[in-house]
């Protein structure tokens, strides 16, 4: 609970960063963590509040009162202890989740919250420093193999815990480096990839095997996307006793309007996961860069936001972000909306470093320069009433454009993947697998599982952490007849 009248005595303070004309100018994190003694500060402010609403927040169920108290006494070691009772990757967390546990905070309900996000940030941070985060190899090994498609956060989550109860398991990735999401579609700047190394080491160490560069599927969609290396779901079913399917959502959200096929208009995870593999030393043949081009992002969201950052990076002459929803609050109804996640206006640190943002606008057509290259976006203003947008009489225009990034989300996993194991889809095209009793996240084929985006669709690194964490539960029960891990 921190100290009773630290919420009184302490305001919040957050995390050192750098200046945006600054950390524009090169790739690295620019977030500091608070030295001992702000953090110490920060986490005195939890409260006694009788129901700490936190937990509700929290996808992973973080003991947030605990750790905050364990802080606040200088108990570090065993502050570590209980973040990851719950949390395999606080460092990823304590880096990119938006911190719905900070909305649910009690002290949110009058002000400020406590500041959650970044003391999960140090205690994390400290631990690796201090070398308190080791390798946990099992004591005895079942015997048990299993199979994980998928590097991500979900799967990782998901090996380490099968690999800490005991079982063989193998990590298979269709990359040329484990990491999912967090390795090719986070910018260096928000997660730098050595925490993502760091941890691989440790799981190795614990007995995880990873195959990079391996399409499982169908080989003729393996070789629609370069893969060189495919393996069937039917050889993975013979030779593991489970197999998990852990791949995120990965078919994004188009926009099929005239001039669509322009040069100059791309997804976002065409965009993104180069400039990663360029910092990472990769030899790109025909890099998309903003480099001097006036960008037009198209979606508000996370993604968006490292478009915005990424190409700001790179050079861009401007860079303008559009939404297709109206302008969220800048203050959210806190008696109406907490302990839930509000809507309200949300300022990122990549807008911050320079970016034009317009509400409520749809995008018409993309113009030709003459010769097949994108010049500019035609757009016009919308008015929304009952929920559903009427475009305003008059209202089109035109903005310069060379680059336009198309951010506007994810509907579902890859379907070929889903279609060569053979599994039920949902009306989402989600695999489709309960998370509650005896079948939990087993799909309608003997042995599979199914977690994170590949079960749920497009959702968050911390929400993937927890349906691995549980569905490496399940599969440890249905292969020993009961589970001793936490679910």
């Amino acid at each position: 609970m921190g100290k009773i009248t630290g919420f009184l005595e302490f305001e919040r303070q957050p995390e050192p960063v750098e200046a945006p004309a600054e950390r524009k100018r090169h790739w690295h994190e620019f977030v500091r963590q608070m030295d001992d003694g702000i953090a110490q500060k920060q986490a005195a402010r939890c409260m006694d509040c009788g129901i700490p609403f936190c937990h509700h927040g929290c996808p992973v169920d973080n003991i947030i009162p605990d750790f905050n108290d364990l802080v606040y006494q200088g108990d570090w070691k065993r502050a570590l202890d209980s973040l990851l009772s719950t949390n395999n990757f606080p460092e990823f967390t304590g880096r990119i989740c938006p911190a719905p546990c900070e909305a649910a905070c009690t002290l949110n309900i009058a002000g400020n919250p406590v500041g959650i996000k970044s003391i999960e940030h140090k205690i994390i941070d400290k631990g690796w420093e201090e070398g308190w985060v080791v390798p946990r190899p099992a004591a005895r090994k079942t015997g048990k193999r299993v199979a994980i498609v998928g590097s991500g956060p979900s799967g990782l989550a998901c090996a380490q815990q099968l690999a800490r109860a005991g079982h063989a398991v193998s990590v298979f990735e269709k990359h040329d480096r484990a990491g999912g999401l967090l390795r090719y579609g986070i910018p260096d700047f928000k997660l730098d990839k050595s925490h993502i190394d760091r941890r691989l080491e440790q799981m190795r160490a614990e007995g995880v095997t990873f195959h990079t560069g391996v399409y499982v599927g169908d080989p003729q969609d393996a070789a629609g996307i370069g893969q060189r290396e495919t393996i069937t779901p039917d050889q993975l079913r013979q030779e593991f006793d489970a197999v998990v399917i852990a791949g995120g959502a990965e078919t994004p959200r188009d926009l099929p309007i005239p001039g669509r096929e322009l040069a100059g208009v791309h997804f976002a995870m065409e965009f993104l996961p180069q400039q990663n593999r360029a910092n990472a030393g990769d030899a790109l043949d025909g890099q998309i860069l903003a480099t001097g081009k006036h960008v037009v992002v198209i979606g508000g969201g996370d993604t968006g936001s490292d478009c915005v950052g990424t190409s700001n990076r790179q050079g861009a002459a401007s860079v303008t972000q559009f939404e297709l929803l109206p302008q969220p609050p800048q203050q959210e109804n806190k008696p109406l909306t907490w302990p839930y996640w509000p809507l309200k206006l949300r300022t990122s640190s990549s807008h911050e470093e320079g970016c034009g943002r317009d509400w409520s606008i749809a995008t018409r057509r993309c113009n030709d320069n003459g010769h097949g290259n994108l010049r500019s976006l035609t757009a016009v203003r919308l008015e929304w009433k009952g929920g559903k947008p009427s475009e305003i009489a008059g209202s089109e225009f035109d903005i310069r454009a060379e680059l336009v990034l198309l951010a506007m989300g994810f509907t579902a996993p890859r379907a070929s993947v889903l279609d060569a194991f053979g599994v039920e889809k949902d009306n989402r095209g989600n695999a489709r697998a309960a998370t509650d009793g005896a079948a939990s996240y087993r799909t309608s084929v003997d042995k599979v599982f199914a977690a994170g985006d590949m079960r749920r669709g497009q959702s968050l690194v911390v929400w993937a952490i927890r349906e691995g964490r549980q569905c490496a539960h399940a599969v440890d029960a249905c292969l020993m007849g009961h589970s001793d891990l936490p679910r």
